[in-house]
């Protein structure tokens, strides 16, 4: 597996630039890609599921999103120490039956010297919203790189 740069001990500029390169990879909803930056062996934890190793990775993924329908997603960087971040994420998607939702988390990761992520901890709400409440459309365009979540 090749390195995935930018690499640990992480500053400020770098932990932004892995947040922004985890948030594009995700929004492409391409599983074998998103796999990638993780280790072979990375363990998760996302709400009440455990996976180890990038093949439970890539199944978890693509079981994700042919339920969560038009998923975007926006991540923040919270916090950032030698190798591990912190981050603030949401996302909207719809189910099968059109119901939108905006899904609140944070997340906290682990990366080996290469820049994989071997470690990946995922708290996760969801709320029922309209279609006239959404406010993530795609992958996020340039301008707004780099601004703040919402609250709420």
């Amino acid at each position: 597996m090749p390195p995935r740069p930018p690499f640990p001990p992480f500053d400020e500029a770098s932990a932004r630039q892995k947040v922004q390169a985890a948030e594009d990879a995700w929004n492409t909803r391409d599983p074998e890609r998103v796999a990638l930056a993780y280790t072979e062996d990375s363990v998760w934890r996302n709400r009440d599921t455990f996976l180890a190793g990038r093949e439970e990775i890539v199944g978890f993924l693509r079981q994700k999103w042919d339920r969560e329908l038009e998923y975007a997603l926006r991540k923040e960087l919270w916090s950032y120490d030698g190798n591990r971040i912190a981050v603030r994420f949401q996302y909207e998607c719809h189910d099968a039956a059109g119901q939108w939702w905006r899904s609140y988390g944070n997340e906290l990761w682990e990366f080996d010297e290469e820049g994989l992520m071997r470690r990946r901890e995922a708290g996760i709400h969801d709320v029922a919203i309209g279609e006239a409440e959404r406010r993530i459309f795609g992958p996020r365009p340039e301008r707004e790189k780099g601004r703040p979540l919402p609250f709420r």
